[in-house]
């Protein structure tokens, strides 16, 4: 089957990488077919129809997973949806919403969904409109000159990621990751429910909150001791409770086992703590002890400023970059997120 993903548009590279990694971590068979303007179709087996429903939660930069039913243009939309077979899907009640994917394509869409709506209910009978909380979600999307009917399957739910502010949770500082970006940079690493996941600069605990609530076994770092009891009020305030947080330095972390996962914010040195160490230097010898801690199949997801160079800070590693994307923060400042792996092989210093 197809099933077409509806993306936000606020980042050109994140929210496909995203897709195919939590596909991949949730073993998902999956190609893809094509993308476009915030818009990507891919092909899954029939059977991963209720799994789809399942790991949708897991999305963050990801609106709407759905189903493909028809596609086809303006001038044969009416066509194909009374030819549409509606009773084997709608038993109980539904809703049509239209969403216009390029701003420029003027049309009313309330008037779409009368109609297409109108359509559909001539062809089922004892199933009413329910605009509050359908049954049946159709949802149509205009791209390019072509029209996806479609089912909804998945909304994520944007109040999460509002609720979870930073400002919002008991322990706040400055310059702390948006939930959001977070959740992104856990579902990068490919975690899975019950894996181990570290972040050796955990701050306020951003990123751990999002491993947490996902099912994984978190574990943080920080420096600061502040950070390391802030960390812990957030863990528990957002109800994750499997959880070891500890005052420690990064380049000199001791763990009874080692972890599936890393992803990390490291301080830039504006407005958190290095601890006095410039943050280049910190980075590279941190990296050093991620390499040792990290199972040999664990990815690191790595947030850093525009103005390091992490293909030189991998030199005396065995990590290698698999994947950058860069957003842009401020006129000052771009965030590189950067995805390693480790390679086969000897240190380069030894």
């Amino acid at each position: 089957m197809e099933i077409v993903l509806i993306m936000s548009q606020e980042h050109q590279t994140l929210p496909k990488a995203e897709i195919k990694a939590v596909l991949r971590a949730e073993s998902v068979p999956f190609s893809v077919k094509n993308q476009n303007k915030g818009v990507l179709v891919i092909n899954v087996p029939e059977d991963y129809t209720e799994t789809l429903k399942t790991i949708g939660k897991r999305f963050s930069y990801t609106h709407e997973v759905c189903r493909l039913l028809i596609e086809t243009d303006k001038i044969h939309l009416n066509y194909e949806i009374e030819k549409y077979p509606w009773k084997d899907i709608i038993t109980t009640d539904y809703a049509v919403r239209a969403k216009r994917m390029d701003k420029m394509d003027k049309f009313d869409t309330t008037e779409v969904e009368w109609e297409i709506g109108g359509l559909i209910h001539s062809k089922v009978e004892g199933v009413n409109v329910n605009l509050k909380d359908p049954s049946n979600f159709i949802r149509l999307i205009f791209i390019d000159g072509k029209i996806f009917v479609t089912e909804r399957l998945f909304k994520v739910e944007k109040k999460h990621f509002y609720n979870l502010k930073p400002h919002k949770r008991p322990f706040f500082y400055p310059g702390s990751m948006s939930p959001k970006l977070a959740r992104c940079m856990v579902n990068l690493t490919g975690v899975k429910e019950g894996d181990l996941v570290l972040d050796p600069f955990c701050g306020t605990g951003g990123i751990l909150i999002e491993a947490g609530i996902m099912g994984a076994r978190v574990v943080g770092v920080d420096i600061d001791e502040r950070m390391v009891e802030g960390t812990k009020k957030n863990l528990e305030y957002c109800g994750v409770k499997d959880y070891e947080i500890f005052q420690g330095d990064a380049r000199d972390i001791k763990l009874s086992s080692k972890v599936n996962a890393i992803a990390t914010d490291p301080p830039y040195g504006i407005s958190a703590s290095t601890g006095g160490e410039e943050s280049q230097n910190l980075y590279a010898q941190a990296l050093v002890t991620m390499e040792e801690i990290l199972t040999d199949e664990g990815l690191l997801c790595m947030a850093t400023p525009h103005y390091m160079d992490l293909h030189g800070m991998i030199d005396s590693t065995n990590f290698e970059i698999i994947e950058q994307h860069h957003i842009r923060m401020h006129k000052s400042l771009t965030r590189v997120i950067s995805l390693l792996k480790k390679i086969d092989g000897t240190r380069q210093d030894q």
